[in-house]
């Protein structure tokens, strides 16, 4: 038997999201404020395009989305046409969005005056792992609202953990940020040091690759970085660097000092003053490395 889903939200990693629901079987309705996307898709995957989040929430049990932060989330939850106003009680809401904790916290709260389960749910992996439907969910919200997801969840993850109380799953998120803005500072000053010092970059890395500083950015972006082909298109460093300001701020409220991650956060920041903003986040090396003209 098949469920009424909604997706809100198909871009880079919301549209692979929605396919793997469509491909489960799923009645998916689908919206996004790019009409042009929501018809792409449906063209392509035989969803219902729904002219609203309102509109693609309501009869449906379960309900996903990935449209960015706070204000984003907000409307399409709480907003004129949210989702909220149509969604049925013991219905699911799955917030993919990477926002504060703060405001998962509140939504959960008015998610509950109405009987709706709303988990805060960011994912990790690149758009690599959402076309595989292979990634990881860190969960915040209860534990029955947990249960009725992790079937919808199974569809696109292949990770999915709860890990505590409305918030938690955005607070979880921010420490993979800031694991991954240190690997990648690691990655760009491994490169322009090995480059600068005369090392055959193949042969390095790929010695490196077999040891202990291997990691999933290592795997998939340092050929990318040796090379100096990097993605122009991708936005990971506007990205990177707005999920860095969510960590330093969180860590603010909480007391908590992030020195490296402030600096790392900076460097983002002159990167984007360059001009590459929308590059993917191993643009962090052009700050260094000398095949990149810094003027540009």
């Amino acid at each position: 038997m098949t469920d009424k889903v909604a997706f809100i939200g198909i871009g880079r990693m919301g549209g692979p999201m929605a396919k793997h629901l469509v491909a489960a079987g799923h009645e998916v309705a689908v919206f996004d404020i790019d009409r042009k996307k929501v018809e792409i898709f449906v063209a392509d995957h035989g969803a219902r395009h729904a002219t609203s989040a309102a509109d693609a929430a309501e009869n449906a049990v379960y309900v996903a989305t990935c449209v960015g932060g706070d204000t984003e989330s907000l409307e399409v939850t709480q907003g004129e046409a949210g989702a909220f106003r149509t969604l049925a009680p013991d219905a699911v809401f799955v917030d993919h969005n990477t926002m504060t904790a703060q405001a998962a916290e509140e939504t959960a709260e008015a998610a509950g005056a109405q009987g709706i389960h709303y988990l805060d749910a960011p994912v990790s992996g690149a758009e690599e792992l959402a076309n595989a439907g292979e990634l990881a969910v860190m969960i915040g919200g209860s534990k029955d609202g947990m249960a009725k997801a992790k079937p919808f969840l199974d569809a696109y993850a292949k990770t999915v953990e709860h890990i505590g109380p409305s918030g938690h799953g955005q607070l979880t998120k921010m420490v993979n940020q800031i694991l991954i803005s240190a690997n990648m500072q690691g990655l760009a000053e491994g490169v322009v040091f090995a480059r600068e010092t005369g090392l055959d970059l193949d042969k390095a890395f790929s010695l490196l690759s077999k040891g202990s500083a291997q990691s999933w950015w290592f795997d998939h972006r340092i050929q990318r970085m040796i090379d100096a082909e990097l993605d122009p298109v991708d936005g990971g460093i506007d990205s990177l660097m707005e999920h860095l300001g969510l960590c330093l701020n969180e860590a603010r409220r909480f007391g908590v000092a992030l020195p490296i991650t402030a600096m790392i956060a900076q460097f983002n920041t002159a990167v984007h003053a360059r001009g590459k903003g929308t590059w993917e986040s191993p643009a962090l090396m052009t700050l260094w490395d000398k095949r990149y003209d810094s003027s540009e």
